[in-house]
């Protein structure tokens, strides 16, 4: 298993995201709900959700909460929030949840802004068993407690490695 200081890069196939990405567009079909929207988290929910606006032929919508940008992320959380507020169901993707942070202030921020939770839900590739919130449809389960890998999904493999390593140690309790 890695450590903080040699993290282990594990470079998810390109064939294994497309199956990922065909699992939970199935798991979203037979739960007899289907969003109005797909929504990604950006960055890494991006690319997972263009292919699940296909595969469950819905448009997409996309939030980069990843920026940081003040204020850029919470003004389009409130937009969506008001959607689904009006009745809109949407459907929000994310590549990963491993702790939990990003789901839970996407959460946060859409009751904030009055979103009507019982049309929302979350969706992920990789769902991390160890994470402090739940999401609906998932692809995979990890368990951090056993699992120390640092997924790098096919769009991060363009980048270098040192720049993925660098990434991981910016969270290092996910190694601990």
């Amino acid at each position: 298993m890695s450590t903080a200081a040699n993290p282990e890069l594990y470079h998810i196939p390109h064939d294994t995201f497309v199956a990922d990405t065909q699992a939970v567009a199935q798991a979203v079909r037979e739960g007899g709900w289907m969003p109005d929207f797909v929504i990604g988290i950006g960055r890494g929910g991006l690319v997972p959700a263009v292919y699940l606006s296909h595969a469950l032929n819905v448009h997409m919508l996309s939030i980069d909460h990843s920026s940081k940008v003040p204020g850029f992320a919470d003004e389009l959380l409130g937009k969506v929030a008001a959607k689904s507020a009006d009745g809109v169901r949407l459907l929000f993707v994310d590549d990963i949840n491993d702790s939990g942070g990003t789901i839970a202030d996407i959460r946060r921020l859409l009751v904030e802004n009055g979103c009507d939770t019982g049309k929302v839900r979350f969706a992920v590739l990789l769902d991390n068993i160890r994470s402090k919130v739940q999401v609906d449809y998932r692809a995979e389960r990890i368990d951090r407690t056993d699992d120390k890998r640092w997924f790098v999904f096919p769009w991060e493999a363009v980048g270098m490695d040192e720049t993925i390593v660098e990434e991981s140690l910016s969270v290092p309790e996910r190694f601990a």
